[in-house]
């Protein structure tokens, strides 16, 4: 278990990096024209995070991180009917169909 002063320390370093990160960009470039190049690169921030924040819940969401079969079938199916038909609900219905499919009808 860890002390109150040690979690006190890290919650407030935390804050302060995270309040640092933001003010970097608003604070100190938020009234002038970003580059391109960084507006480039900028539009693919949700396409990165998205899929790094579902991962590990579809992958390690058994007890103790195992890895159920079931999410892992839901998650192909997500990411296959995306591909196929470029739609985000089209995606989502097809993922929370196959995982309703599998859980609640098979059983499994």
């Amino acid at each position: 278990m860890i002390d109150g002063v040690t979690l006190w320390i890290v919650i407030i370093g935390l804050g302060v990096g995270s309040f640092a990160l933001r003010f970097a960009f608003l604070g100190l470039v938020g009234d002038r024209p970003l580059p391109p190049w960084l507006l480039r690169h900028l539009r693919y921030t949700a396409v990165a995070i998205l899929p790094a924040l579902c991962a590990p819940l579809v992958v390690f969401s058994g007890e103790e991180g195992a890895t159920e079969p079931s999410r892992v079938l839901a998650g192909l199916a997500t990411i296959l009917a995306g591909w196929v038909t470029k739609n985000v609900f089209a995606a989502l219905g097809a993922g929370a169909g196959t995982l309703f499919f599998i859980v609640y009808v098979l059983g499994a």
